[in-house]
């Protein structure tokens, strides 16, 4: 009985064999002449996209809307060709383009079990991926077949397999398993194991449902299969089979991108569509920048933890959305993940759902699904929410959506998104190479470049400028100007009344420049803007890049009341790193194509006297009087923190305290931070440059110094040391400006009589 169905079932088979010979040998006589041509084949040029790469090699982003790496079919490991060829057709070097024997087995199969069995080859992959559509129909077929044959008369079977292993679609945007193989593993294809093979081999039968992030389960059975395909097709051995069914896989997330630079890349994309318009995104450009990943990496961390330290001493704002929990133990984490698909992960700022609620305990889950305790000072930042007294939208209670930030210790603290932003621009001097450049908190969140596209006033970080004006009317670093008051009315200011103070409230009465500038003294820049004349300054500034008009010949200029953007401002301080030359940001220095022929390149120049806009003189004085605020000024921290002599820069803060900045420099590297918010307000009546931006200078450049040589420039011609200071020669003995305001009143401390009376007046 069983011998008569199976001949039955072979029967069957053969004649179903028979009948499709029989189609295609009329099929070959009546459509092959109407077939397309292949030239898309024989001539294979994929879209591929245009990725970013920095000046050590790494890649920094790609766009594109499809994600490919082409790779030739010499560079394709065996171990991934094999994983592929078990799972869709393991006699693809033997059948001509139609398996035959493979029709066979399918139409067994598919009388034995009603779930169908496929008999694509490779080849007929090919046809349908690159000339049909995906309908399911028999003419469909029947071309299919017919194309496939024509394409093993045209091309070798490498040159097949290649374009499929290039062109197939693998979830993720990815198209290729190069690509794929770096998106899901983070990894080059060189290097994935028989696991890593088999897995994505699993991909092509159906990305959605074998996507082994969003189908862990289902992608892990197609994966196990495979490997089983692999050794009974002698593939692998024994044990490479057992090896692999053990090896527990891991998948790149986004806090596994190596180096975050999306502001980086996306200013590359503009500027490369600016010139080459759509095909930017198909012909495979590839774009060599300036940028360093260690440097750029550090700026980054260094710049995110700067504003998460800050947003931990805000009041806490609330969770980001409510959930509803399903009483059901068993249906929380599909609930949690669902919920959270719309919060995700902001890199080691992660979304997480609360499950218990109380004032000295949280307990959360995470996207992944793993549950955290949080206890003690990791829950100080949201004590607001946890009391009792809190609000309907600040209370967290069970299903609130909250973040949570992890130490190295590996304790949880929570807290929440910032809303704070900030920036980071750090270039070589030297030649103007940009090394690190972060735009703001994060890209996802905030796309606008606060770098190149944010104009702040810059505060007193702008006094250096109006400062190197002075030196060339005759002030020194040893000119002594009066701290005393000032009040100007609305013809000066060109708008209302004016009475400046200086931060700490106080006049101290007369001091030297050096000393003023050490201490950001506000009403000393005014007297010196005063006495070099707004005009002149406004004109002098223009040597530094600044732009006139955004910086109104008034004394507010002498508080850097104007208009900069952090580019422009590391630009401008470059001038004073590197002895007065002015050199033009650089950022790419490389396009090829995708043979990588060379499209486009921009060399490093070296500066030359063509680009001098300052005297050497006046660059190395002030480098002098900006090396004393980070010795003993208000940038002392610098100084005291890394150790080493040769770091100069001018901390800023502007009116109510609503930019922090800090401008510095070491003669190899400019450096600098910015921190706001968006729509100005004020960071805290305590916030300053010195404390808020300052830190993350130091953090970076901690890395970027890291076996950097000290560099002590050497003093130019014309310039002399006079009782501790530099200062031009001919100024030596006094013939330049010796004082400024010395008439002008100070105030006078109270009496501790007078302080005696103001009090009984304030109990009255």
């Amino acid at each position: 009985m069983l011998l008569l169905a199976l001949a039955w079932l072979v029967g069957l088979a053969l004649a179903a064999v028979v009948s499709v010979v029989m189609v295609v040998g009329v099929a070959l006589a009546v459509a092959y002449p109407q077939l397309p041509e292949i030239a898309s084949l024989t001539d294979y040029r994929p879209k591929l996209p245009l990725r970013v790469f920095s000046s050590d090699g790494v890649l920094l982003g790609e766009f594109g809307e499809e994600r490919r790496n082409f790779t030739p079919i010499a560079q394709i490991p065996q171990v991934m060709k094999n994983a592929v060829l078990a799972a869709e057709d393991a006699r693809f070097y033997e059948h001509g383009g139609v398996d035959y024997k493979g029709v066979a087995r399918a139409a067994i199969e598919n009388l034995r079990d009603a779930r169908s069995q496929g008999a694509s080859t490779i080849t007929m992959q090919v046809a349908r991926n690159f000339y049909l559509s995906t309908e399911k129909t028999f003419t469909r077929k029947i071309y299919e077949i017919l194309l496939a044959l024509k394409i093993e008369r045209q091309l070798s079977k490498d040159q097949i397999l290649e374009a499929y292993m290039n062109q197939i679609y693998l979830g993720q945007r990815a198209n290729g398993f190069a690509a794929a193989a770096e998106i899901y593993f983070g990894k080059k294809l060189a290097d994935v194991t028989v696991a890593e093979a088999a897995m994505l081999a699993g991909l092509p039968k159906a990305p959605s449902a074998y996507n082994p992030i969003a189908n862990p389960k289902r992608a892990e059975l197609r994966q196990r299969y495979i490997i089983e395909r692999m050794f009974e097709n002698g593939f692998i051995t024994e044990a490479e089979h057992d090896a692999a069914l053990e090896q527990k896989l891991h998948y790149r997330v986004p806090s596994d991108i190596a180096v975050h630079a999306e502001f980086v890349a996306e200013q590359v994309r503009q500027l490369i569509f600016a010139q080459y318009g759509e095909e930017t995104y198909t012909r495979g450009l590839n774009a060599w920048v300036t940028i360093d990943s260690r440097q750029q990496m550090a700026a980054y961390r260094a710049l995110r933890r700067g504003l998460m330290d800050y947003e931990l001493r805000r009041v806490y704002r609330g969770p980001e959305a409510y959930i509803d929990l399903p009483g059901d133990p068993a249906q929380v984490d599909a609930r949690v993940a669902e919920a959270l698909a719309d919060h995700p992960d902001n890199d080691d700022l992660r979304s997480a759902v609360v499950l218990e609620a109380a004032p000295r305990k949280v307990v959360a889950m995470l996207q992944s699904g793993d549950t955290i305790t949080v206890t003690g000072d990791g829950l100080k930042p949201v004590t607001s929410g946890l009391s009792e007294k809190a609000g309907p939208k600040t209370q967290i209670r069970r299903g609130a959506v909250v973040r949570a930030m992890q130490d190295a210790k590996g304790n949880w603290t929570l807290t929440q998104l910032p809303e704070v932003e900030g920036a980071f621009v750090a270039l070589d001097p030297r030649t103007g190479a940009l090394q690190a450049m972060v735009g703001g908190f994060d890209f996802g969140k905030n796309k606008f470049n606060h770098v190149t596209q944010a104009w702040r006033q810059p505060g007193s970080s702008f006094k250096p400028f109006i400062y190197s004006a002075a030196l060339e009317k005759g002030f020194t670093p040893a000119t002594v100007v009066n701290d005393a008051p000032l009040f100007f009315d609305a013809t000066v200011t060109g708008s209302q009344p004016w009475e400046p103070k200086n931060y700490d409230g106080k006049f101290e009465g007369p001091m030297t420049l050096q000393a003023a500038l050490a201490k950001s003294k506000n009403m000393v820049s005014i007297r010196v803007l005063q006495s070099v004349g707004a005009p002149f300054a406004q004109e002098w500034i223009t040597r530094f890049g600044f732009e006139p008009e955004r910086h109104p010949a008034y004394l507010t200029m002498a508080l850097g009341a104007g208009s900069v953007t952090p580019l422009q401002m590391a630009t401008a301080y470059g001038v004073f790193a590197n002895g007065g030359y002015r050199v033009t940001p650089v950022m790419i220095t490389r396009i090829t194509d995708v043979k990588g022929r060379v499209l486009q390149e921009t060399q490093l120049k070296p500066r030359d006297e063509s680009m001098r806009v300052l005297d050497e003189r006046n660059a190395f004085v002030m480098g002098s009087l900006l090396q004393n605020v980070a010795r003993a000024g208000t940038a002392a921290r610098a100084q005291a923190t890394l150790k080493r002599p040769d770091l100069y820069g001018k901390t800023g803060t502007t009116n109510d305290s609503m930019d922090a900045w800090f401008a510095g420099y070491q003669p190899t590297q400019v450096a600098v931070v910015w921190i706001g918010y968006d729509t100005p307000r004020k960071l805290g009546d305590r916030e300053t440059g010195g404390g808020r931006a300052l830190p993350v200078w130091i953090e970076y450049m901690q890395t970027a110094l890291r076996g950097v040589p000290v560099f002590e420039p050497l003093p130019p011609a014309g310039v002399v040391q006079h009782e501790g200071v530099w200062m031009y020669e001919e100024y030596r003995d006094g013939a330049g400006v010796s004082s400024v305001g010395l008439s002008d009143a100070v105030p006078q401390a109270p009496t501790n009589e007078e302080r005696s009376t103001i009090l009984d007046l304030f109990k009255r």
